[in-house]
């Protein structure tokens, strides 16, 4: 850090007129949004995960997370892990891996998946729906000729749930009824005519969902078909896709990660724009690729990331990821402009008073952040009238 303070009234009102003009606008959560909705972040997933299994499933569990790195023992790493033993051993119980077998970790993966939709689902009962409508509510407000996107890493349901309660069309790559299928050529058409309208939302679930599930086709492929709430109960033997496996993802380009990631590069490398982070700690290297590409080849792109604490921009800044397009708020310092810096509070006013407490920024809280963009719309009255 240097001797140089950041001014947060100076950089909030900057941001509020960027938020005026701005042609395109995209978003990317991480598990720091639905926790601030009472849902578990990977931490606590993981640790509420490992207390409920039981005898060869939990010692299975144990050791995998013992083998990995102390930054990956989350259950995202794990899953990467008991995926890869199960293709390594195709499954067998006759083969094993670092002392799992194969049908052992297939069945580790099975009930893994079947404790994250159970936990998850029991949260989102008593989730505060109210932030997500109210940021969808404001960003639906928004009169742009551009399409709106939001991509997240969160498996949970809330963002559908939230747009479902305030009647505002949205799109995933989904289509039909009965069970839809996810449809790659409307993510890649060129032409505006090859896809729904531009006033509905984008929502890309980057990991999967707790409504997504792998259907066996009868040549032995699978396909990702989306189903209602209450679905796995219905077909309790169906596999989640939660977080892509290795050999399934692989096996075709077709399937929403592949498209949702692409999706992701076409959005930052567009041409002008506006792209807002939260709830996100940098942790999915895929993810920061993608990310810093964009943000050195398109130097038209202004990446906005917002932090609950601190360590995660220390740590970007530490990397040397500290591009001139992208700023970094966390609650005591920023890096803006290449330039990391504390933040220090000289003036007061309407669009900083509300978001600064203990001499600390709290726009890494997803709430208050909703706040603030609410705040920045004009539109409070309109959009707690839709949300009520």
């Amino acid at each position: 850090m240097t001797d140089y303070k950041h001014d947060p009234l100076r950089e909030l009102s900057e941001i509020r007129n960027q938020l005026s003009y701005t042609k395109r606008l995209g978003f990317l959560f991480g598990a720091g949004t639905s926790k601030a909705m009472g849902i578990s972040d990977i931490a606590s997933l993981t640790q509420k995960i490992e207390d409920s299994l039981k005898e060869t499933n939990k010692e299975d569990f144990v050791r995998i997370k013992s083998s990995l790195d102390a930054e990956s023992q989350h259950i995202e790493a794990i899953l990467n892990q008991v995926r890869l033993i199960r293709q390594l051993t195709s499954e067998k119980a006759s083969k094993s891996f670092d002392g799992i077998d194969g049908e052992r970790a297939k069945n580790l993966d099975t009930v893994i998946c079947n404790k994250i939709y159970e936990i998850i689902s029991e949260e989102e009962k008593t989730a505060n729906l109210k932030i997500s409508k109210s940021f969808i509510s404001w960003l639906n407000w928004i009169s742009r000729d551009f399409t709106k996107e939001i991509f997240t890493t969160n498996y949970d349901l809330i963002l559908e749930k939230s747009f479902e309660d305030l009647l505002i069309p949205f799109y995933d790559g989904f289509i039909g009824a009965y069970e839809p299928f996810f449809c790659h050529e409307t993510l890649d058409g060129k032409s505006k005519y090859d896809r729904p309208p531009v006033s509905w939302i984008r929502l890309w679930k980057l990991h999967g969902s707790l409504g997504w599930f792998w259907k066996k086709k009868e040549d032995k492929s699978y396909r990702v078909i989306r189903l209602s709430s209450g679905a796995k109960e219905k077909l309790p033997d169906s596999e989640l896709v939660i977080y892509p496996s290795r050999d399934k993802y692989e096996s075709s380009r077709k399937q929403p990660f592949t498209s949702y990631f692409d999706r992701l590069k076409e959005c930052l490398i567009s041409g002008e724009g506006i792209f807002i982070i939260s709830g996100y700690s940098f942790s999915d290297d895929h993810v920061n690729e993608v990310i810093f590409n964009a943000l050195n080849q398109n130097n038209r792109l202004h990446v906005i990331a917002f932090f609950y604490s601190d360590n995660p921009l220390e740590k970007i800044i530490g990397e040397g990821k500290n591009f001139p397009n992208l700023t970094l708020m966390g609650p005591s310092k920023a890096s803006i402009s290449g330039i990391a810096a504390e933040w220090k509070h000289t003036k007061t006013g309407d669009l900083l008073d509300p978001f600064w407490d203990d001499n600390k920024l709290k726009l890494g809280d997803f709430k208050e952040l909703v706040n603030f963009l609410i705040l920045c719309s004009g539109k409070k009255d309109k959009i707690e009238n839709q949300v009520r």
